[in-house]
């Protein structure tokens, strides 16, 4: 391909709205071009790379046992009620209309398509296992598209569902996942860990994300230096250490004038965070929920939203706190859960609930983190304006509905598998596999029968990886303040041929012939034939980030040698002209193989 030819232009200067840096490269590169927000054209450099990642991620797919086929992108919307997923998906779900008034979806994923395809084909377990891909345009509105190809509305994924006969099944067809997604990375020249993910709307019992590790990943992991614990912050857990073992006292009320926050009263009483209880209001598809964990974590709200299994979760506000007969500033769960078993374990002298609690018509649930039991005499709310109550202990003195891990894993908290201080690091998800088991496929009675003609669930797994958060986690991870330095098996050209002094017939002719040589050698060559000087070339060979670059010159070729240099290093070497060809393709294979 000739420069002069290619469509697109490079910039100077960084663009105001590029906020990460493979954002800023591909525009200064000329890879993409903004149609809307998080909706981009792919600009013919970049289509090459996305080409070639397709074709590493077929080759894999493939020898994993997958059939690649195609799905449609408009799905008919009662697919997805009846799923259930229309309502977890909510507004991120494009929706469209057809001419006879008949909603439809624009498909931010297949499960529902792969599901119905299995309850229709899927007979015998003879038929099983199967695994199906294919790589397609997918859509989600998202609210707040952000990093250019990190976030978007529209992009390119490749997804593949596996269908097996039963757990042991999808063990199988998972691990094989996991094993060729490990080899697309490292074919591709990047470095990405595994890590414990949450299942989000897609669902599922348990599922892994795939991190490339930069500064401007937009998702947080807990990463132990000691074992080989990795974890999404919105799932990891660490050890929570019980404080020391004490006998149960008699509750006290305490005046706490003034005092709202954990930190206030901690100081006000002159004692550690981790000896007071934390109340948090949030407000659950409508309902207040009152969220108790020990005052010196955090509510981790992904873990409590997978918990209360609701689509929309939030700070409730004060309003609806009182409603519910909760005090802001003062709340906790005495009382709450009033009856009078618990009346007659309890020391407290309450003889009823405040008005606007407990009872079994209460619209109040409680939820709390199991760090509430590593400990006692804790001071909580009293449920009563500036006043707190000491020596709270549960389950002696309230209940709740449901008792769990929902507190936040933060840096140097503790393994769960270990106990060595976690590192929190920064990750750009390129990677995500679940397994779904049967969710999908009891709901929908997308089952087979068994070598004894009973009729079984399908167990189901998904797979998916999008090409254009996996190019942009390339150069997030492959750059230097001069522009990307693409890793050779994804680059969209090998090598960056550069002739100096396109008005020299000697120059002009020389670098036509070299040009035709190397690309009859199956090379792949960007030649840049523009008349433009040295330091434009030179900045623009940095800034594209071909793995080879060749500088054909005057000097040069007064000894019939062209100046051959790596884009990761500095030093350059001479080569005869003649020999180019062989030590260019020495170098390209050379570098796929590092």
């Amino acid at each position: 391909m000739r420069l002069s030819h290619l469509l697109g232009r490079t910039e100077r200067q960084v663009p105001a709205e590029a906020e990460t840096v493979s954002h800023q490269f591909l525009l200064k590169a000329g890879l993409i071009h903004q149609v809307a927000s998080g909706v981009y054209a792919y600009l013919p450099l970049a289509w090459r790379s996305l080409q070639k990642i397709a074709k590493i991620m077929r080759e894999e797919m493939d020898a994993a046992g997958g059939q690649e086929m195609m799905m449609p992108t408009l799905q008919p919307r009662e697919m997805w009620e009846e799923s259930g997923r229309a309502q977890a998906f909510g507004q991120a779900l494009f929706a469209v209309t057809d001419r006879r008034g008949r909603p439809l979806i624009l498909a931010p994923t297949h499960e529902e398509v792969v599901t119905d395809l299995a309850r229709r084909l899927v007979r015998s377990y003879r038929d099983l296992p199967i695994r199906l891909y294919h790589i397609q345009t997918k859509f989600r509105d998202e609210p707040r598209p952000r990093g250019g190809l990190i976030r978007v509305r529209e992009f390119h994924m490749k997804d593949l569902y596996s269908l097996d006969a039963d757990e042991a099944g999808l063990d199988q067809s998972y691990q094989a996942m996991v094993r060729a997604y490990r080899n697309i990375f490292i074919r591709c020249g990047l470095e990405a860990i595994m890590v414990e993910a949450d299942s989000g709307a897609i669902g599922g019992k348990e599922s892994h994300e795939f991190m490339l590790i930069a500064d401007s990943g937009e998702d947080e992991v807990l990463r132990c230096p000691q074992c080989d614990y990795a974890a999404n912050a919105e799932r990891a857990s660490f050890y929570k250490e019980a404080m020391p073992s004490e006998d149960p006292l008699p509750p006290m009320e305490v005046a706490t004038p003034g005092v709202k926050t954990i930190s206030e009263l901690a100081a006000f009483l002159g004692m550690p965070q981790s000896r007071t209880l934390k109340a948090v209001f949030y407000s659950a598809d409508g309902q207040v929920v009152l969220a108790l964990i020990r005052g010196d974590y955090d509510v981790n709200e992904v873990k409590l939203k997978n918990l209360l299994k609701c689509a929309d979760l939030r700070l409730a506000e004060d309003s609806q706190a009182r409603a519910a007969g909760l005090v802001p500033g003062s709340a906790s769960a005495v009382g709450l859960s009033f009856d009078s078993a618990l009346r007659a374990r309890s020391p407290l002298r309450s003889e009823s609930p405040p008005s606007g609690q407990g009872g079994q018509g209460r619209s109040l649930k409680v939820v709390a983190d199991d760090s509430i039991a590593l400990g006692a005499n804790f001071v909580a709310g009293a449920n009563k304006p500036d006043f707190h109550l000491r020596n709270v202990n549960y389950p002696r003195d309230f209940r709740v509905d449901t008792l769990a891990d929902i507190a936040q894993a933060k840096d140097s908290y503790p393994c769960p598998r270990c106990r060595t201080p976690m590192t929190s690091v920064r990750g750009i998800e390129v990677g995500h596999v679940f397994k779904l088991g049967d969710v999908f496929s009891q709901r929908w009675g997308a089952g087979y029968l068994d070598r004894d003609g009973v009729q079984r669930p399908i167990v189901m797994g998904c797979y998916g990886i999008g090409l254009g958060r996996l190019l942009a986690a390339a150069i997030e991870q492959h750059h230097d303040e001069r522009g990307i330095i693409w890793p050779v098996a994804i680059a969209p050209y090998h090598i960056y041929l550069c002739a100096l002094g396109m008005d020299n017939p000697q120059v002009a002719q020389a670098a036509e012939d070299t040009y035709h040589k190397l690309t009859a050698q199956g090379l792949e060559v960007l030649y840049d034939d523009r008349q433009e000087p040295p330091g434009v070339k030179f900045n623009d060979a940095d800034l594209l980030g071909l793995p080879i670059r060749v500088v054909l010159s005057p000097r040069t070729l007064k000894e019939s040698q062209a100046e051959v240099k790596k884009r990761w290093e500095d030093k350059t070497t001479l080569t005869p002209l003649e020999k180019l060809p062989r030590r260019l393709k020495a170098m390209v294979a050379s570098a796929k193989k590092t």
